[in-house]
C-alpha cells in the first residue's frame, strides 16, 4: 500500500498550530488557555537562566503576550494545574496527565539511572531527609545542613542532600511543593498533590504508547528520531520505543507518510491525518510575529527546527564567549510562520530597561528572498514593524520602559527597526 503524502509546508504549519504558535500573541492568557497549551505540546520547559527572563515564563509570553507572573504562579503551585517533572529536562507538565507520569516516577525507583552506587551507599541519606521533610513540611536545598564534597563543580558535586532530594522528587515520594527566589522547596506528593495517590498509575507499556502518542500530536508529523528528542525523559531500554511504534503502525493508531522533498520515513498519528491535510491547504503557515525562548519546545529538537525551517540554532549560553556568533541569550525570531534572524537580548531590571545587543537578520530575509522552506517573499517593511511589536511586547513583560537597540545585521536594516520601534512607542498608551 503506498504511503501517504504530505508537503513539508503541511508539517511546518500544523507543527506552529500545535505549538500554539499559529497567531502568537493574538489571545490574553487565561486559566483554560494555559491549560491546552500546556496539554498540546507535553511540557513547558523550565531553566534558571535569567539574563532576560526564566524561560518558562517566556515561552508563555510567545504565546500570549505580557501576562501577570504572580497569577501564573498561583495557577502552578496553588491551582497546581501543572506540576514540576522531567519530561523534556525539567518542565512544568499538566496535572490532567499525572497517571502517566505517575507510571514514570514508580518505573524510576527500579532503573539504572547512572548513579544507582551512591544510592546503595546512601540509603541512609534517603530515609533521613524524607523524614525530615515529613515532619517540617516544605524544605529545601538550603534548610538541611552539610557541605558540598570538594573536587570538580557541576552536578556530580552536588551535597548528598540535594542526590537525595532528587532522587526522591523523581522516584515520586516528594514533589516540589514551590518555589522561592526559584528555589525548589519539596513536599510529600500526597500533601504536594492531594489527590496524586488515590491516582491509578497506567502500565509501563499504556506509558510507552502514549509517550509516543504525545510527542506525535505536539509534532503534527515526525521522524522516529524526531519522537525520541521531543519527551527525552525517560530513557527507553534499547528496542522499546521502536517495538511500541511498531505495534501502534500494526494497530492503525500511527501512518506512514513520505514528505515531498524530505527523504526517509515520517510518521503521524492516523487520527491527524485530516488536519495535516488541513494544514496543507492554509494560506500561511502563521500568523503574527513573536520572538521565541531558547528552551522552547519549538527548538528543542534542532535539527528539526533545521529541516523544516531551514535554520540553524544553537544554544550559545554553553558557548564560551569568544566563540559565539550571534551572543549569549538569542531569541528565534517567528513572523508569518518563518524564523528570520534572531535577537540577543537582556533586561536591565533597576534600569528598566531592555537592552537589544544584536538583531540578526537571516541573510534571504536580508536580502528580500524567498524562504528556505518555502516559496514567495515576505513584506519586508511589515516584518520589521512586526519585530518591533515584539520587542515593544517584551520590553513592557520584563518591566522595561524602553528599548535600547545596539547592532543590527545587516546595518542598512537598522533605521527601518528604530523608525518602527519609535512608532510603536509612540502609539502606546502613556
Amino acid at each position: 500500500m503506498p504511503r501517504r503524502s504530505a508537503t513539508l509546508r503541511a508539517v511546518t504549519t500544523l507543527f506552529l498550530e500545535r505549538q500554539h504558535l499559529a497567531r502568537p500573541r493574538a489571545s490574553a492568557l487565561t486559566a483554560g488557555r494555559l491549560r491546552r497549551f500546556a496539554e498540546d505540546v507535553g511540557g513547558i520547559q523550565l531553566d534558571s537562566i535569567n539574563v532576560l527572563e526564566r524561560a518558562h515564563y517566556l515561552t508563555i509570553w510567545s504565546r500570549f503576550g505580557p501576562y501577570d507572573r504572580a497569577w501564573l504562579d498561583r495557577q502552578i503551585y496553588r491551582r497546581r494545574l501543572l506540576f514540576e517533572y522531567w519530561a523534556h529536562a525539567a518542565c512544568l507538565v499538566p496535572a490532567s496527565d499525572f497517571p502517566w507520569w505517575r507510571r514514570a516516577m514508580l518505573d524510576y525507583r527500579s532503573r539504572h539511572t547512572g548513579w544507582s552506587g551512591w544510592l546503595r551507599r546512601n540509603g541512609k541519606m534517603l530515609k533521613t531527609v524524607r523524614e525530615a521533610v515529613q515532619a517540617n513540611g516544605p524544605m529545601g536545598n538550603g534548610d538541611f545542613e552539610g557541605r558540598r564534597p570538594a573536587g570538580r563543580g557541576g552536578w556530580w558535586s552536588w551535597r548528598p542532600v540535594q542526590h537525595a532530594l532528587h532522587h526522591l522528587w523523581m522516584t515520586g515520594a516528594l514533589a516540589i511543593h514551590s518555589r522561592q527566589h526559584f528555589q525548589k522547596r519539596y513536599d510529600l506528593l500526597e500533601r504536594a498533590l492531594p489527590d496524586a495517590l488515590g491516582v491509578e498509575p497506567v502500565s509501563s507499556v499504556e506509558f510507552q504508547r502514549w509517550h509516543i502518542e504525545r510527542s506525535l500530536r505536539a509534532m503534527g508529523a515526525a521522524t522516529e528520531l524526531d519522537v525520541a528528542r521531543y519527551l527525552t525523559f525517560p530513557r527507553f531500554r534499547p528496542g522499546a520505543r521502536r517495538a511500541a511504534l511498531r505495534q501502534m503502525l500494526e494497530r492503525g493508531e500511527i501512518t506512514e507518510i513520505e514528505l515531498e522533498g524530505a527523504p526517509g520515513r515520517w510518521l503521524a498519528l492516523t487520527s491527524d491525518l485530516p488536519a495535516l491535510a488541513r494544514a496543507g491547504r492554509a494560506g500561511t503557515p502563521s500568523h503574527g510575529t513573536t520572538l521565541i525562548s531558547p528552551f522552547d519546545s519549538l527548538m528543542w529538537h534542532r535539527a528539526r527546527v533545521a529541516r523544516l525551517f531551514g535554520f540553524d540554532y544553537r544554544i550559545e549560553v554553553y558557548t564560551p564567549g569568544p566563540k559565539r556568533v550571534h551572543g549569549y541569550y538569542t531569541l528565534p525570531i517567528l513572523h508569518h510562520g518563518y524564523l528570520i534572524g534572531r535577537v540577543d537580548a537582556k533586561s536591565h531590571r533597576a534600569d528598566r530597561r531592555l537592552e537589544v545587543r544584536h538583531v540578526h537578520f537571516e541573510p534571504w530575509f536580508a536580502a528580500a528572498g524567498s524562504p528556505p522552506s518555502g516559496t514567495g517573499r515576505l513584506d519586508q517593511d511589515e516584518a520589521i514593524a512586526g519585530v518591533a511589536g515584539a520587542l515593544r511586547s517584551l520590553a513592557t513583560f520584563v518591566g522595561g520602559d524602553d528599548v535600547d537597540l545596539r547592532r543590527v545585521t545587516p546595518r542598512r536594516l537598522r533605521p527601518a527597526l528604530v523608525r518602527s520601534l519609535r512608532s510603536h512607542r509612540e502609539q502606546s498608551p502613556v
